[in-house]
């Protein structure tokens, strides 16, 4: 952005539903469940995984990154969102809406990353079981997250900062929640052909790449279960992945279906599904973990008899 258009556009405002101040009502109180269950769900799983010896797997490192990234990710947008809800003038400062765009694309981005990575996790497990600690060792499973955080935080380093290069001409108004990139980029007066271009090709690496990456490894673990001779160690073998598989149905799912679907003649329906998208499936992730994951539920009632007999003592 050039001199003149800094010196100008101080704060951008979030349109959000303010024609529906009704429903932001609403919405202000299911949103805020939701961030409560998020980081209850998630902070407690990345407890139980540092409390608990039986989850020092690489299954649940990653998971705990995942947990993490799920609270950092919401709480970029959920707190300000919420006051916003309540408020009358939805406002957020240039470098505050910068940050924020910058925090949630890089999280995004790193998520389809790690789920990659995760699916890997559980190729070694069922397909190489003799071998997975030695393939699968601390050192491999911190330079595959190291990656995946790496990769999304360079992405969208390059995203934002060509979007924020952009001539605004004191359009402001941002018709969103929060600072999503492309609604801002919508607000650009000047052509926008080389953000267009180089989303498009970040998508096809950070998004498609890994979509066919988990494809392929799943296609290799179904493999290997149907050559299990017995039904017991099918469904063993299946329910060591079934977690991680309804995590990538769920997030790559919503993703398609946000931006595969035919354009909504009511934009403010595009505003919840991307709403949805950045919150309800962080808060089902957990959910999907505890409840599919024996060792997880072991867990909870080793550290909760814990507790309990240490206040009894």
């Amino acid at each position: 952005m050039n001199g003149a258009n800094q010196t100008v556009m101080l704060e951008f405002f979030l349109l959000g539903l303010s024609k529906h101040h009704n429903v932001e009502i609403v919405l202000f109180v299911l949103c805020l469940g939701i961030y409560f269950v998020i980081l209850l769900g998630n902070s407690s799983l990345i407890v139980l995984s540092i409390l608990d010896s039986n989850l020092h797997t690489p299954m649940y490192f990653f998971l705990s990154n995942l947990s993490f990234m799920d609270i950092f990710g919401t709480s970029s947008f959920d707190p300000l969102m919420l006051v916003n809800f309540l408020s009358v003038r939805k406002t957020i400062s240039f470098p505050g809406c910068a940050l924020q765009m910058y925090l949630t694309h890089a999280l995004g981005t790193t998520e389809c990353v790690l789920l990659a990575m995760m699916a890997y996790d559980r190729y070694v497990a069922i397909c190489n079981p003799l071998r997975y600690t030695i393939v699968m060792n601390t050192r491999v499973c911190v330079q595959l997250a190291a990656v995946s955080w790496i990769v999304g935080s360079v992405n969208s380093l390059l995203q934002t900062i060509l979007a924020l290069r952009l001539s605004f001409c004191g359009n402001n108004i941002i018709d969103h929640f929060f600072c999503e990139i492309l609604a801002v980029l919508k607000l650009a007066c000047v052509d926008i052909s080389l953000n267009a271009f180089v989303m498009m090709v970040a998508v096809t690496l950070v998004t498609l790449t890994p979509v066919l990456l988990i494809f392929i490894s799943y296609m290799f673990i179904l493999g290997t279960i149907l050559r299990v001779n017995s039904t017991e160690g099918r469904k063993k073998a299946f329910s060591t992945c079934s977690a991680h598989l309804a995590v990538v149905i769920i997030f790559y799912g919503t993703i398609l279906f946000m931006y595969l679907k035919p354009k909504a003649k009511d934009p403010d329906s595009d505003k919840l599904i991307a709403l949805f998208y950045g919150s309800v499936t962080s808060m089902l992730n957990p959910i999907i973990y505890s409840l599919r994951n024996k060792e997880v539920k072991a867990a909870v009632k080793k550290v909760i008899f814990s507790s309990f007999h240490l206040k009894r003592v």
